[in-house]
C-alpha cells in the first residue's frame, strides 16, 4: 500500500463501466450499476456503452447517483460512420470526452495502415473539435510491439507522432503500457500535457501479468500518480477487464485505495 503524499493534487476517480459489464446486460441492472458506482465513492463514470437509455434518462440517473461522465469509448466504425449521432447523444448527457478504444487488426498490418489510422483519427478529432468535443485514443499493448515492416517504429509511435495534439489527445492504460514491455511513467512523462485522463488498473505479482485491482499488483502507484500530477492529467478512470474476485469487489478495491492515497474528490 503506498500512503499519500502532500502536495500531489487531488484528482476525481471515474470507473469505465465496462468492468462491471455483467451486471449490466439490461437497462434496470445498467441503472443499479451506476448507482452503486456513486455509492462505492467513485467521482464520475466513463462509457463503453449506454444501456438502452435515452439521453434524459441517462442525464437523470447521472444526476441522481451523482457521478458525472468523464468520457466515452466508440468503436472506431461509429467514429467512421456515425460520429455525428454519437456527439448528439453525448452533448446531452453532459460528456465533451470521446475516446476510439481499439484499432481492428486488419487496420494495423503494416506501416501504411497505421498512417491511414492516423490520418482518420486526424478527422475525427477535427469533428469532435469543431463540435466543442476532445477526442483521443486509448492504447493496449499491441501498439507498443514494432511495426511489422518499420521495425523501428511502433503503433503508438504513429498514431501520436502523426496526429495533431490539438486533434487527438491519449487516454494511455498503465497495465496495457506494461504488459507491452514499455514503462508507464515513462509515456506519461513522454506526452505530458496531451493527457487527459489516464486508465488505473494493475497487474498481478505472478507469472500470468493478469489485470488486479489498483495496489493489488506490481505497478508502481507513487511514481504513475506523480507523473500524472505533474503532467495535468483532470481524472483517474479504473478499469478492469477481468480478475480473480467479483468484478464488484475488485472495483470497490481500487477506489478505496486511491482514495486513500489522496485521489477522488467526493466527500473531501
Amino acid at each position: 500500500m503506498v500512503s499519500a503524499r502532500e502536495g500531489r493534487r487531488v484528482v476525481p476517480v471515474a470507473l469505465q463501466l465496462y468492468s462491471l459489464r455483467s451486471l449490466m446486460a439490461d437497462p434496470e441492472g445498467f441503472r443499479g450499476a451506476i448507482r452503486s458506482v456513486g455509492e462505492m465513492g467513485y467521482d464520475g463514470v466513463q462509457f463503453a456503452s449506454y444501456g438502452g437509455l435515452s439521453a434524459p434518462e441517462m442525464r437523470a440517473l447521472l444526476a441522481s447517483a451523482g457521478v458525472p461522465p468523464a468520457g466515452t469509448h466508440t468503436n472506431m466504425s461509429v467514429l467512421e460512420g456515425e460520429l455525428d449521432r454519437e456527439l448528439d447523444y453525448n452533448g446531452e448527457i453532459g460528456n465533451h470526452w470521446i475516446f476510439c478504444p481499439h484499432i481492428a487488426p486488419d487496420r494495423r498490418a503494416n506501416l501504411a495502415g497505421w498512417r491511414e489510422v492516423a490520418a482518420s483519427l486526424n478527422h475525427i478529432g477535427e469533428r469532435c473539435r469543431d463540435r466543442g468535443f476532445v477526442f483521443g485514443y486509448h492504447n493496449h499493448d499491441f501498439e507498443l510491439a514494432p511495426i511489422s515492416d518499420a521495425p523501428d517504429r511502433t503503433g503508438l509511435d504513429v498514431l501520436l507522432g502523426e496526429t495533431d495534439p490539438s486533434l487527438v489527445v491519449f487516454e494511455p492504460d498503465v497495465y496495457w503500457i506494461a504488459k507491452g514491455g514499455a514503462d508507464p511513467v515513462a509515456i506519461l512523462r513522454q506526452y505530458a500535457g496531451r493527457i487527459p485522463i489516464i486508465h488505473c488498473k494493475d497487474m498481478t505479482h505472478d507469472d500470468r501479468r493478469t489485470y488486479a485491482p489498483v495496489g493489488a499488483g506490481r505497478l508502481d502507484w507513487p511514481s504513475i500518480l506523480d507523473a500524472a500530477d505533474a503532467g495535468g492529467v483532470e481524472w483517474h478512470c479504473v478499469e478492469q477487464d477481468a480478475g480473480d474476485a467479483p468484478m464488484i469487489d475488485c472495483v470497490r478495491t481500487s477506489i478505496t485505495n486511491l482514495r486513500s492515497w489522496g485521489m477522488g474528490e467526493k466527500d473531501r
